[in-house]
């Protein structure tokens, strides 16, 4: 018994030794709390009704007052309590990955409460709000004048809460919201078509003014009301100004936890710009050596109409559709029908925008990355299930679409086409370019009006609206995502090295896209391992952090 006890006496040091190596996150693991699987599906659902609230009595005014924020940061701390209580230990891979996606959102969701604050931040929070009304066709009646009407009523609200809640406004927010209340942005994303487009949202007001004297007359007021208070909120911004000089970046050390912590990616903020500007190289490279190539060929042409843009479109859909059936690259289920195109045709006085520039010489770029097999093709195979039919991460959706192009070009698509094979590296810059730029613009070491600069310099044909347009999207979304462009393709070639390495001879294109969209739009990193059951990537991701300051 002595010697025995001896042998414990020597191991123990040892042990303790052994379990000091070993990392905090392989010690932790997957939670091992009370609840089931079915509690945890039960508990997101409870989640996504939850977020999908508008607090407040009307839905087209939001209530961010203090106690409102408040009260909804302990409803979001209780549904992250009873997460971490689940019995996630004991699931299948599937649905462990599906947990640390639902985390993932309620991650987002406090990140967005506590540091982005767009409602107080953030003048477009409200500008945004604003403009949708204005583009309604004249005359309305029944069900869709009284939604008018409301609309139409909810903004001198709308305006006098934003006022409110407004105190602490960045910079570049102020002069965006600024811009957009008094000028056309110059490419009208979903905005109603104009040879000549209104100046901003009170040119819009102007415009459903000019129309109501003439369509509704009746309606008159109620616009002129509106577009008084539109006014005044510009007003309002123009004169505090120059109070209004917050960074409106989140800030380096947020901003690797949230791209840590939210988007699941591996790497942090600094890794991710030497990964975009090594794009940036290798991109121009191929793009230089592609025009060599083709230096004896023609260049291509925009199309001179809208019936012959029109027809080049439907040319390409048939020609992408062909070539995925018969190389094998995934399968078109037979409920896919037309699923329509991504780039309008404009005659824009100033000519054409940059993707303008690429789709009517070529339409396959944004075909294969906005339709077909991309986001339009990409949403209608989302799997029904309570959990991964809810989840979209940005770094999966732009990604995949992303991968498609150069993959495309790979697989041979263009073959006949080389010309457009320098559209796709010229995407290709652009999309790299974003990286660096959506990195500096979070972590305030790039200004809005500095980020446009940076891409057009870089990129062929990018004008200066599409640059500005791309630079406020990125800046005002949750962060992270223009960058998720170029680093989710690298995660996506990344995957189809894996799966070949993996199943050598065995492997097939096809079922390796058919498998990857069955598994939904959860972030990558969660798909690869749940596809390789490699989980260098998220073993990490059990250490929660909370977000730094919020301690």
């Amino acid at each position: 018994m002595r010697i025995r006890n001896l042998a414990v006496g020597l191991f123990l040091p040892a042990i303790a030794a052994l379990a000091l190596a070993i990392p905090a996150h392989a010690l932790q693991g997957p939670p091992r709390g009370e609840g089931d699987y079915d509690s945890f599906v039960a508990l997101f659902s409870q989640f996504e009704a939850w977020a999908d609230e508008t607090p407040g009595s009307d839905p087209r005014v939001p209530d961010y007052s203090d106690d409102v924020v408040g009260d909804r940061i302990d409803d979001l701390s209780d549904f992250q309590a009873q997460l971490s209580d689940m019995n996630v230990a004991a699931w299948e891979r599937a649905h462990q990955a599906e947990y640390l996606a639902v985390r993932a959102r309620m991650d987002e969701a406090e990140f967005w409460l506590r540091v982005s604050r767009p409602f107080e931040r953030d003048p477009g929070y409200y500008v945004d709000r604003m403009l949708r009304p204005a583009f309604t066709e004249l005359p309305v009646e029944g069900e869709s004048l009284e939604t008018l009407q409301a609309r139409l009523n909810a903004i001198p609200v709308l305006v006098e809460v934003g006022e409110r809640n407004l105190d602490a406004v960045a910079a570049d927010y102020a002069d965006l919201a600024l811009h957009n209340l008094t000028t056309a942005d110059g490419v009208g994303h979903g905005h109603p078509y104009r040879e000549v487009p209104p100046a901003g949202v009170i040119g819009w007001y102007e415009d459903l003014l000019g129309r109501a004297q003439t369509a509704q007359p009746g309606l008159v007021p109620e616009i002129e009301a509106a577009l008084s208070s539109v006014r005044e909120f510009h007003a309002w911004l123009l004169e505090r100004r120059p109070a209004m000089t917050a960074d409106a970046g989140v800030g380096e050390a947020r901003f690797d936890w949230y791209v840590k912590n939210v988007k699941l990616l591996p790497w942090t903020s600094a890794e991710i710009v030497t990964l975009g500007e090594r794009e940036i190289d290798r991109l121009w490279a191929f793009y230089a050596l592609e025009r060599h190539r083709n230096r004896d060929l023609p260049e291509l042409e925009p199309a001179q109409s809208r019936e012959a843009y029109h027809a080049r479109i439907a040319e390409t859909d048939a020609d992408i559709r062909a070539f995925l059936e018969d190389h094998d690259i995934i399968t078109i289920p037979d409920h896919i029908g037309e699923l329509d195109f991504n780039v309008p045709w404009i005659e824009r006085p100033g000519g054409r925008n940059f993707w303008e520039e690429i789709q009517y010489r070529d339409p396959s770029p944004d075909h294969f990355h906005a339709v077909i097999p991309g986001h339009r093709f990409d949403a209608l195979m989302v799997p029904e299930h309570p959990v991964r039919e809810h989840i979209a991460d940005g770094v999966r959706a732009e990604g995949w679409a992303t991968y498609l192009e150069e993959a495309m070009v790979q697989a041979g698509f263009f073959e006949d086409r080389p010309r457009a094979r320098e559209l796709i590296y010229i995407f290709g810059i652009f999309r790299a370019a974003r990286v660096p730029a959506d990195v500096w613009l979070q972590t305030n070491r790039m200004s809005a009006e500095e980020a446009v600069a940076y891409w057009r310099e870089l990129t062929p044909y990018l004008d200066e609206d599409v640059a500005r347009v791309d630079a406020e999207i990125y800046l005002r979304r949750p962060p992270g995502y223009g960058l998720g462009y170029q680093i989710g393709a690298l995660q996506m070639q990344q995957l189809l090295a894996d799966r070949r390495r993996q199943l050598g001879d065995d492997f097939s294109l096809r079922e390796f896209h058919d498998d990857f969209l069955a598994h939904g739009r959860l972030p990558l990193a969660l798909i690869r391992w749940e596809m390789t059951g490699l989980d260098d990537e998220v073993s990490d991701l059990w250490e929660h952090e909370p977000i730094p300051g919020f301690q």
